[in-house]
């Protein structure tokens, strides 16, 4: 009886030490499959938070390295400091505008030309390049009137930084797209601190009234802007710049110095950048609403030459169709607003001749300088 309870018992034990096997296997891989997670989870962790980290450490490095050599930070009061860059000597200054979302960077070559007679100033808008970006809890007075990055608040501050920085008039008034607007606006309401206004691809006031155009202006680009966005602010775009990935928008050229290239991708990675170049874009149909309103209540005077620098398409990137439709407002623009303009066009060209076909500019504006310089000496 005592040798079969011991055979039972044994055979007994046999399931239940391969449930208990079965149950430890089971655990065991429970562990695995939690340590595994746990370890994913913890790179992910640190993918998400050493980019970033890293990014802003090396931009706060670099935003006093890069900053242009004759460049200087001008404390326009209200809370704001904006970056100022002036080169040669001489009357008159010549004060470039850049267009939409891009930094003064982009009047590299123009600058250097015709700073060769006399003093020429480019600035970088609130937030752009090397201007201080308001925080949400900032106020500069003007949020009254004109909402942030709009053509009357860009006009306010570079009125008062020419006022604090003592740049003489009257002054040559040069922008492009949305430079264009402001330089617009800026000439209708101080118009005795300009002599010559320089329109470089003037946007026409109507453009937004274009479906097809908003649908490209809203779905599309501004889109693909604020992707780039995302990617400086996750410090995603200064890895994909080390790997070879993306690079700048403005590559200069042969003539351009490694340290003009190395803060080409500083802005590239700059979140406060790209994000004031997002908002430009976003508040560009008001900017223009603005010029509209403005050049009703006071016309532009007769005594200020204008001169039109326009390409052969505003944008060799986009349909034909849209820079068709540009094309045919921004001929009626100027027909109906300035008659009487000298119309530069230039073949081959589009929205980024500034940079890939300066010399057409450098030569009308150099021109302009020796007629007022001319004028001058004769009085």
């Amino acid at each position: 009886m005592r040798t079969r309870t011991g055979a039972q018992a044994s055979t007994n034990d046999g399931p239940d030490r391969k449930a208990l096997d079965h149950n430890q296997a089971e655990a065991g891989g429970r562990l695995l499959n939690s340590s595994a997670l746990l370890n994913i989870a913890k790179c992910l962790i640190l993918i998400i938070i050493i980019p970033p980290f890293l990014n802003y450490a090396s931009l706060q490095r670099e935003g006093q390295m890069l900053l242009p050599k004759d460049g200087q930070i001008v404390d326009i009061g209200l809370g704001q400091k904006m970056h100022l860059l002036c080169k040669g000597k001489g009357k008159p200054v010549v004060i470039l505008d850049a267009p939409t979302g891009m930094s003064s960077d982009v009047w590299l070559h123009v600058q250097e030309s015709v700073a060769a007679i006399t003093k020429v100033c480019t600035y970088d808008r609130t937030g752009l390049g090397f201007s201080k970006r308001l925080m949400q809890n900032e106020t500069s007075g003007t949020e009254k009137f004109w909402g942030m990055s709009t053509t009357g608040r860009m006009v306010d501050d570079l009125y008062r930084l020419l006022q604090t920085a003592g740049i003489a008039k009257p002054f040559i008034l040069v922008g492009s797209e949305l430079g264009a607007l402001n330089s617009r606006f800026y000439s209708h309401i101080y118009d005795v601190q300009v002599s010559d206004l320089v329109l470089i691809d003037p946007i026409p006031e109507d453009l937004f009234e274009e479906d097809e155009w908003k649908d490209y202006w809203y779905g599309k680009l501004l889109p693909s802007l604020q992707v780039r966005q995302f990617s400086a602010a996750t410090g995603l775009s200064r890895m994909l710049i080390i790997l070879g990935a993306i690079e700048p928008t403005i590559k200069g050229g042969e003539n351009v110095s490694e340290e003009f290239m190395q803060r080409q991708k500083y802005l590239l990675s700059n979140p406060a950048h790209q994000s004031s170049a997002v908002d430009e874009h976003y508040f560009l149909n008001e900017s223009a609403a603005q010029v509209r309103d403005i050049s009703k209540f006071k016309p532009l005077t007769s005594r200020i030459p204008v001169s039109v620098i326009t390409g052969e398409s505003f944008d060799q990137q986009i349909p034909e169709q849209l820079n068709q439709m540009v094309a045919k407002l921004q001929k009626k623009f100027l027909e109906e607003t300035y008659p009487s303009a000298n119309h530069i066009h230039i073949k081959g060209a589009d929205r980024r001749m500034i940079y890939k076909k300066p010399s057409v500019i450098s030569q009308h504006l150099r021109k302009l300088v020796n007629q007022r310089q001319g004028k001058q000496q004769r009085e």
